[in-house]
């Protein structure tokens, strides 16, 4: 089967960014299972610089093709690619393609392309990533452009894959909304997956450790974009109010205005270490070095970060806004509340207990292995394409 993947930036290797690594992921795990994958996107490398490397070439069995960005400068300030030449480009390579999946929901890159495939009869599929409600981030900008250009976008897609049953509701409501009726077999839920091979707690630890000097301590592990909904200032409040002597706080991200705030916040504390962005190798001795993984975030769809942290072996603690409730259930980490009291009593919990941490670790990482692995993914995904062909 030959699949066109549709998205916005691309950055294979680990990048960091969930959509990134859950197209990455879904392609390279596609490719493995025989389909000719491609992924037609723009030259972003992230929000600040471009892509210097060719425009079509081949990594992984993957074909990559990237439009330039006519003002990277929107990108920069409202993460909006603005490509050149994108609808040229999905007219010479969608007459061989058999399903387009695209990613993300409200972009130019769905407005220039879609009515492309929607003219040559070619099946749509839409993973919106999490990014469908207005909480998690563009409030304004999204209530725009659902009036003005969400509804013929909507009506052009034949199955929407959403990562969990609250995101399937979510997802239902809007298309309501447009007044389109949902297909037969037009929502599906496939969550994200991740490869447990990348996740190699000895090789990447010591290192780690050793250059951000962390010492034996155990570590808290934050990971994501330094941004509100992520809930990294409540983390830091909570790790300061359970006052554990010998531990760590490692915030792993990408600034995006927070910075003033969080550093304010730790006021000093040497046991909360921030890194910046990590990306490859770095970001994954990251998580090698974690003992525990916190994310009091709201809206985040199913956080990859999550899902690799466990992959990790680490016992999670997750707000219910990240959509995996299963953890606790089979005892992988705890669901918690967005409040400094109850995060800090769990921190407290974890910290204080090393055999429990592993233990949990253990579930964690047996729970990926069973319901996340991306060869698991990649076989849903099929029957998608296949029913839709």
């Amino acid at each position: 089967m030959r699949i066109l993947h549709l998205t916005p930036y691309y950055k294979p290797a680990y990048a960091f960014g969930g959509v990134v690594r859950s197209v990455e992921g879904m392609a390279t795990s596609l490719v493995q299972r025989g389909h000719e994958v491609t992924i037609l996107t723009t030259d972003a490398f992230d929000q600040q610089r471009r892509y210097t490397g060719a425009s079509d070439e081949t990594m992984d069995g993957v074909r990559l093709l990237r439009r330039p960005n006519v003002l990277p400068g929107l990108r920069r300030r409202f993460n909006l690619s603005t490509p050149r030449s994108m609808k040229r480009a999905a007219e010479a390579i969608l007459p061989s393609v058999d399903v387009l999946h695209v990613h993300e929901f409200r972009t130019l890159e769905n407005l220039l392309v879609t009515p492309v495939a929607a003219k040559l009869r070619k099946p749509i599929v839409l993973s919106p990533h999490g990014t469908l409600i207005l909480s998690t981030g563009r409030g304004r900008y999204k209530r725009v452009w659902d009036l003005l250009l969400s509804p013929g976008i909507a009506l052009r897609i034949d199955h929407v894959i959403a990562l969990s049953h609250s995101e399937l509701n979510d997802a239902k409501s809007l298309w309501t909304g447009f007044g389109t009726r949902p297909r037969p077999t037009g929502f599906s839920v496939i969550p994200n997956g991740v490869y447990l091979g990348s996740f190699n707690r000895r090789k990447l630890a010591a290192g780690f450790r050793q250059r951000y000097q962390l010492g034996d301590a155990p570590v808290a592990l934050f990971m994501g974009r330094l941004q509100q909904r992520k809930g990294v200032d409540l983390l830091i409040e909570a790790f300061k109010a359970a006052d554990v002597a010998d531990s760590r706080l490692l915030i792993v991200g990408p600034d995006e205005g927070m910075m003033p705030l969080l550093k304010g916040l730790a006021d000093g504390d040497q046991r909360i270490v921030f890194t910046g962005y990590l990306d490859g190798d770095a970001r994954l001795g990251a998580l090698a070095a974690g003992e525990l993984f916190a994310l009091p975030a709201t809206g985040e769809g199913q956080p990859m970060a999550a899902l690799e942290a466990m992959a990790a072996s680490m016992p999670v603690l997750l707000s219910p806004g990240c959509n995996l409730d299963e953890v606790e259930a089979v005892g992988a980490g705890h669901v918690i509340d967005a409040t400094v009291e109850d995060i800090a009593n769990k921190l407290r919990l974890l910290f204080a207990n090393e055999s429990l941490r592993r233990k949990m670790g253990a579930r964690a990482r047996q729970l990926v292995d069973e319901r996340y692995s991306w060869d698991g993914v990649a076989a849903r995904l099929e029957d998608v394409y296949t029913s839709l062909c």
